[in-house]
């Protein structure tokens, strides 16, 4: 069996993501609060000549956390050093990362919620002090070294707040929640990386790809690079509606953007569930997915759509669901559970 996505294809896209990543605040579309407050907390940290506070970013995959810690790490001048929960394994590895800080730089933490709990404990004196406590030897003839910190920026960010213990939560100077992108905004982001690309897009064309980009940045600009692709293949590189269309049904994906696992999910709960309530090991099992995938990736889109509803005995099937998928809805059963 073929490889559908080449190694070179992998390096390309991770190239263009790099590219099309906005560099500062004004190019940066959306989530215009959140914005509104860095700027404020990032001139007053600037006037006082201090780095500004820990920062939590939370909400779902590809809505610009980690691009908008490049670009407060950009605009403050400064440089940003990344990691993730699942690679700081040990005490150890978080204290080569902080040590090697230096004054004012930020620290990019992913998936701040799968840190072990040993690391969040050595990471609360260096957030609040900047003092780094390493235990040298066991038993009674331990000791403590402290090391000095340089003043660093906590950034972290995370799909799950709630798995997030109270203590390092509360060490957070801000938190910022970023939500789904309104379809105009989504139009200028693919906009922007349609001009990068250099790639030629009509407004109904545009239209298209946003209706189906599930709200989220990183999705429309997969899906641009995608149908451009398609464009170059199929036709002279102009991505026109026609064309649009074409490239979004080769991609199985439907004209608001629900992709082949969304429907399986959907279906698999209305057909060998009767629409739920289902709990989410059941549905994991039957759909042949992870928990976390399910409730990470898939779950915040459906319950956007209102597709799918949280009871207190589990994932239900909405009408809107079985509407979508043309399948009969039974009613007055269904409404009960919900």
């Amino acid at each position: 069996m073929s490889r559908p996505t080449t190694d070179k294809q992998l390096k390309e896209d991770h190239y263009l993501d790099l590219t099309l990543r906005p560099r500062s605040f004004e190019e940066y579309v959306g989530q215009q609060k959140i914005k509104d407050n860095l700027k404020i907390l990032m001139e007053a940290a600037q006037k006082r000549g201090e780095p500004i506070d820990h920062v939590l970013l939370y909400g779902g995959s590809g809505l610009g956390k980690t691009t908008l810690a490049h670009v407060m790490a950009k605009e403050m001048g400064v440089n940003i050093k990344i990691t993730s929960g699942p690679a700081i394994e040990k005490v150890g590895d978080l204290a080569s990362v902080l040590t090697n800080l230096a004054d004012g730089d930020v620290l990019f933490i992913d998936e701040c919620h799968r840190l072990n709990k040993s690391v969040e404990e050595v990471l609360y004196p260096a957030m609040e002090d900047f003092l780094l406590d390493i235990i040298i030897g066991k038993g009674p003839s331990a000791r403590i070294l402290r090391l000095e910190l340089p003043r660093f920026t906590l950034i972290a960010a995370t799909t799950r707040i709630g798995l997030l213990s109270s203590p390092l939560r509360s060490r957070f100077g801000v938190t910022f929640r970023l939500d789904f992108y309104n379809q105009e905004d989504i139009g200028k982001i693919i906009a922007r990386s349609a001009q990068i690309l250099k790639t030629t897009i009509e407004p109904t064309a545009l239209q298209t790809i946003a209706q189906s980009s599930r709200y989220t940045p990183r999705v429309a600009n997969r899906l641009l690079k995608r149908i451009r692709d398609y464009a170059q293949v199929r036709a002279d590189g102009l991505i026109n509606q026609k064309l649009a269309r074409e490239g979004l049904e080769m991609l199985e994906i439907d004209e608001i953007g629900l992709e082949p696992a969304d429907r399986h999910i959907l279906e698999t709960m209305i057909k060998k569930f009767n629409g739920g309530p289902v709990g989410l090991q059941a549905l994991a099992a039957a759909t042949n997915e992870e928990p976390d995938t399910i409730e990470e990736v898939y779950e915040p889109y459906l319950l956007r759509l209102g597709f799918l509803a949280r009871t207190s005995k589990g994932r239900q099937a909405t009408k809107l669901a079985y509407e979508h998928l043309g399948l009969k809805y039974e009613g007055e059963n269904q409404d009960k559970l919900l």
